[in-house]
């Protein structure tokens, strides 16, 4: 018996993480979270932007910096000036002996900066460089900045699908396109890893926010390219198919309605609703009639909702085998006995940011790490260093040249 920590499955990986905003960042914490060393390297003074990002009027208001414990954790920070010519040779030591790079900066910065594939191929050919891109990486728009509301939800098509005809399209909330993106960059790096580890060779991966927008949009879009028409998404007053709709319900809640095998389900959502009248009347006599008798339909229902509360209707619901859900707000799930189960959530030892939110990913064989405060910027400098081999006469030189922060 031990009483030290089992090891996680990335344990012994080095990752340099040379990101910011928001999915690559966001696939280096998967990697931390199950035992990888992951080295953020991140510009002197104030460090990646990405620190400040609670501040942002966009972002749920606090005064407690939760973006970056959800970002930040379990890394460790190197601040590094790239642009000084001093900080090259610190680069290349830490390429040489790292197992992977995640990088999203635009492809002419990374040019700049040789930090290509091709410029940093021949330090570390075993290496594994992951880039993500906003729009890929060849094409006019490769070079183009791309944020998640513009790649992932705008030009993919997902924003104006979603729309409720003759309404303008909604945005997305904070992140939400980069977060699902970032487990596209894992199953990328760990099938490099599988690549290097069958060859002895490294290699290019990487993705585009665009890309996964589109892959999230897939029926629609797999549709579109044959030549199929997604029909406007109707408001819940006027829906195409009262059975498959949103009801208000008497706590101001929306119950989501999911009949989609109507042709059995029917009958027991009457007895359900207490309307054993809506099975006699010869307007909703098949799921033919249903359809096309919509707008009567969702009339009839429409009161029947909103006469209980949600609390009630789950009660009512539950056990009939009727599909149904509620349209769950953020502050019932923080306290969802089911996210408990489902390990959607994850303590930390930070007391200023004790609970964050876990990667997605669950292994029978191993648990995800648990966190500490994310670091501060440059906190690791001499402790990399040293592992990388820098003296102290060597790190001290850093220092004064200004390459270190």
């Amino acid at each position: 018996m031990t009483d030290e920590p089992a090891r996680g499955p990335l344990d012994g990986l080095t990752v340099l993480d040379i990101s910011s905003f928001i999915a690559a960042p966001a696939a280096a914490v998967a990697l931390a979270d199950f035992g990888a060393d992951v080295i953020k390297i991140e510009p002197p003074g104030e460090g990646d932007p990405h620190r400040n990002n609670f501040k942002n009027a966009s972002y749920p208001q606090s005064d407690k910096n939760f973006p970056w414990q959800l970002d930040g954790r379990l890394k460790r920070s190197l601040a590094l000036d790239l642009k000084n010519a001093a900080a090259r040779p610190v680069v290349e030591r830490l390429i040489a002996q790292a197992n992977v790079v995640i990088i999203n900066f635009p492809p002419p910065a990374r040019e700049r900066l040789r930090l290509r594939w091709e410029d940093v191929e021949p330090v570390n050919p075993r290496l594994v460089y992951c880039s993500l891109t906003g729009y890929g990486e060849s094409g006019p728009d490769r070079d183009r900045p791309g944020f998640d509301v513009t790649a992932y939800f705008g030009r993919s098509g997902i924003l104006d699908a979603a729309r409720y005809e003759g309404g303008p399209p909604g945005l997305s909330l904070p992140a939400q396109g980069d977060r699902a993106t970032a487990m596209t960059l894992v199953a990328a790096i760990l099938l490099g890893l599988r690549q290097r580890d069958r060859t002895g060779q490294g290699c290019w991966v990487g993705t585009s926010l665009y890309a996964n927008g589109v892959w999230a949009n897939g029926t629609s879009a797999a549709g579109a390219l044959v030549g199929a028409h997604l029909p406007p998404r109707q408001a819940p007053d006027r829906p195409r198919n009262a059975l498959t709709n949103l009801y208000r319900t008497k706590d101001d809640r929306w119950l989501q309605l999911l009949l989609v095998r109507d042709d059995r389900l029917w009958p027991a959502l009457c007895t359900a609703i207490e309307r054993p009248d809506l099975l006699a009347d010869p307007r909703f006599t098949d799921r033919a009639e249903r359809r096309t008798r919509s707008l009567e339909l969702v009339k009839e229902l429409m009161p029947v909702f909103a006469a209980k509360t949600y609390t009630e209707w789950e009660k009512i619901l539950a056990g009939t085998g009727i599909p149904f859900g509620v349209i769950g707000r953020l502050s019932d799930v923080v306290d969802d006995e089911q996210a408990r189960h489902a390990g959607i959530f994850a303590d930390t030892t930070n007391p200023e940011v004790p609970r964050t939110v876990n990667n997605p990913i669950r292994l029978g064989f191993a648990q995800p790490r648990t966190a500490g405060p994310p670091p501060a910027v440059g906190q690791h400098n001499d402790e990399v260093l040293r592992g990388a081999g820098f003296s102290p006469a060597e790190i001290d030189a850093l220092k004064k040249s200004g390459a270190l922060g």
